[in-house]
């Protein structure tokens, strides 16, 4: 059985990528412990965006979709779901909502492990609901290739016990302060998910799981900018790193370094797009300033809602009145119509992009 001792992670050689990208996540996110502490109604409004997107990501990722309204509805509404794709919608929701609400109070311990997946599977009635797995989990390592390669994971009787082994060892280096959290987090994540320790539901409870990991040792920023739909941005290649990083995980001769590289990613990417959105909204700027302030941050072609993600504190009549002034001013260019209206900046050249 494979055992888990994660102090051996500080043995790990760093490249210079890596090394900026911790000291990139550990400075934005000191900064963002500022601007935090006001607790203002744009950051509120911020996390009801992120609710959704996260919700619609993670599940989107594992072919569990709904239209965009309904999933508003399911989230910010509370609707009451009307189907099974929408029962799982709304048990993310739910699990997610715990996480945000009371990450303080959650243990990092199999039992509340456990309950999150009975709450992610409230609104069915799968009997695995909260319960570890019955049979042998596999996953495939090369879902879009000619040929398959399964990587076996725990099995039903090893899982509990590797689950228990899993949360004390990450405990341990934590309360320690031998590992860098953010080394632990995402090597947990990975372990996790080689112990697979449900029938299904395994990689939403993991992003489930990261989030929660993540805000309990002060890394924020995914509670205002979906990770999930970060990861959906280019689910190749998270399952690419993940495979390359699980190679010999039985054996202990696997590298986690792929998929840590790859979660400094995503979260560095998170406190970035988290400082431009606390900048539009830390001073107060007319509508036009704060649109002319966002579409800086955007590259390329974009839509009205993605300026509406950026800027939640306006009315979506401001931003229209925002855009269409920087359309006749010629700080933008408009393309399309009705809702495939797209803008970019004059000064960029979209023919390279």
């Amino acid at each position: 059985m494979r055992e888990f001792n994660y102090s051996l992670i500080n043995d790990r050689k760093w490249d210079t990528e890596t090394l900026r990208l911790f000291s990139a996540i550990y400075k934005t996110t000191g900064r963002q412990e500022i601007f935090l502490k006001q607790k203002s109604q744009e950051l509120e409004k911020l996390t009801d965006i992120a609710k959704i997107q996260s919700t619609k990501a993670s599940n989107a990722l594992e072919g569990i979709r709904a239209s965009n309204n309904r999933i508003k509805q399911l989230v910010a509404d509370n609707a009451i779901p009307r189907n099974r794709n929408e029962e799982l919608i709304a048990g993310y929701r739910d699990a997610l909502e715990i996480i945000y609400e009371s990450y303080d109070a959650v243990p990092i311990v199999p039992n509340y492990i456990l309950l999150l997946h009975r709450i992610l599977f409230s609104h069915t009635t799968d009997s695995h609901a909260g319960k570890t797995k019955n049979i042998q989990t596999y996953f495939d390592t090369n879902p879009s290739g000619k040929s398959s390669s399964y990587f076996t994971t725990a099995s039903p009787s090893e899982a509990p016990v590797m689950l228990e082994q899993l949360c004390a060892e990450f405990n341990r280096v934590i309360d320690r302060k031998e590992v860098d959290p953010l080394l632990a987090i995402t090597v947990f994540i990975r372990d996790f998910l080689c112990i697979n320790p449900f029938n299904d539901g395994n990689s939403r409870m993991s992003r489930l799981l990261l989030s929660l990991l993540l805000y309990k040792n002060g890394f924020l920023a995914g509670k205002y900018i979906s990770l999930e739909a970060k990861i959906a941005e280019n689910p190749e290649l998270y399952r690419d790193v993940l495979f390359e990083s699980i190679d010999g995980w039985h054996e202990g001769t696997d590298n986690p370094i792929p998929f840590i590289k790859y979660h400094l990613n995503i979260i560095s990417s998170a406190c970035k797009d988290f400082e431009e959105r606390l900048s539009l909204v830390e001073d107060k700027h007319s509508a036009l300033e704060t649109v002319q302030m966002a579409a800086q941050t955007l590259n390329g072609r974009f839509s009205k809602q993605d300026i509406r993600k950026l800027c939640p504190s306006l009315s979506i009549s401001s931003i229209e009145g925002a855009l269409r002034k920087m359309t006749e001013y010629g700080e933008l260019i408009r393309e399309g119509i009705g809702k495939s209206t797209t803008y970019y900046r004059s000064e960029q050249n979209i023919d390279t992009l």
